[in-house]
């Protein structure tokens, strides 16, 4: 049985410790968080961090404001626990390579919460992808917008000096992610523009992104909090045809339904066909993300199994990308 500890107990906190309650090898022993109220009642509770750690735990879930997330991760690191980060991993790329230095001569298992690369049509994608059947990617376009809400200005996550940073590191850090597993390699050109364009936060609520690869795959990326409306859409174009992740299930089912729609480019017909092409929809009702992604974590503490998802390489690419799209479009601070 894997004794695990929790600091953060909000959100997030709350989602991956259901998932723990579910699992047999897996228990949840002690918490730490600043806000008491909201704390279980069948876990030791800590008044702070250190003594978290001190607790007889194998692991720590890091689950807290992104400002704490790279220093409680080499803390846990450097006093023998396993960490199941949630993203983003830290604020900046150079906070990150701090954490590596720790991780790569700990021998210890550090996973990151880069939860949609477990959604089944994500993962169906990326076999259709990898199959060759369409051919090489050509372009991605992402769409992730919010639809805000009457507090948004108040949420902690649009202050830098919790978040590191606005729409981008909270919510488009997903998509880049996302492009990058389907790229598979990094993006080395990069325009992009951030800015706020209606909400009065310190951070940006609005991000726009062109990246292309050394491969000549170009990536466009739109992050917003001004969206009005829930919405994820990655389209995939690739030689011979288009990989569509259309929705994606979460908790509140706000942005499903979540499908995956493909088709193949029909050139032959310039009559009738052209511009209509045949295309298969795949509807998924179940969201097992949260699940698989921590199975991938017990695999890798008690059967040493290397990380399907979420590695510390991983996390440092899609932080480059996030401080390389901060620093083009002029937001320096820090990043």
């Amino acid at each position: 049985m894997i004794k695990a500890g929790m600091a953060g107990f909000g959100k997030m906190g709350r989602i991956r410790a259901a998932e723990i309650a579910k699992s047999p090898v897996i228990n949840l022993t002690a918490v730490y968080d600043i806000d008491k109220n909201i704390l279980p009642a069948d876990v030791h509770i800590c008044d702070n961090f250190d003594r978290l750690l001190e607790q007889d735990i194998d692991s720590v879930f890091i689950c807290t404001y992104n400002n704490v997330t790279a220093e409680y991760t080499k803390k846990a690191l450097l006093a023998g626990k396993h960490v199941f980060c949630e993203k983003p991993p830290a604020t900046t790329y150079s906070e990150l390579k701090e954490v590596e230095e720790v991780a790569k001569s700990s021998g210890l298992v550090l996973k990151y919460g880069f939860n949609h690369r477990f959604h089944y049509s994500v993962i169906k994608a990326k076999e259709i992808i990898d199959s060759g059947s369409y051919g090489r990617i050509l372009w991605m376009r992402g769409v992730y917008g919010k639809a805000g809400s009457i507090d948004y200005d108040k949420n902690w996550r649009n202050y830098r000096k919790y978040s590191g940073g606005g729409i981008l590191i909270d919510q488009g850090i997903h998509m880049l992610d996302l492009m990058l597993h389907f790229a598979g390699e990094p993006f080395t050109r990069i325009n992009s523009f951030v800015t706020s364009l209606y909400w009065k936060v310190e951070a940006e609520d609005n991000a726009f992104a062109i990246m292309q690869t050394d491969k000549n795959v170009t990536a466009m990326l739109h992050s917003s909090a001004t969206q009005w409306r829930h919405k994820f859409l990655l389209e995939i174009c690739l030689e011979d045809g288009f990989v569509n992740l259309d929705g994606i299930l979460s908790a509140t089912r706000s942005y499903a339904p979540e499908k995956l729609v493909t088709g193949r480019r029909e050139f032959e017909d310039v009559t009738f066909a052209m511009g209509k092409p045949k295309e298969e929809t795949t509807w998924f009702e179940y969201d097992d993300s949260w699940k698989l992604e921590l199975e991938d974590f017990i695999s890798a503490v008690t059967e040493s199994a290397p990380l399907k998802h979420g590695s510390i390489d991983e996390a440092l690419g899609v932080m480059e990308l996030v401080d390389r799209i901060y620093r083009n479009s002029g937001v320096c601070d820090a990043h």
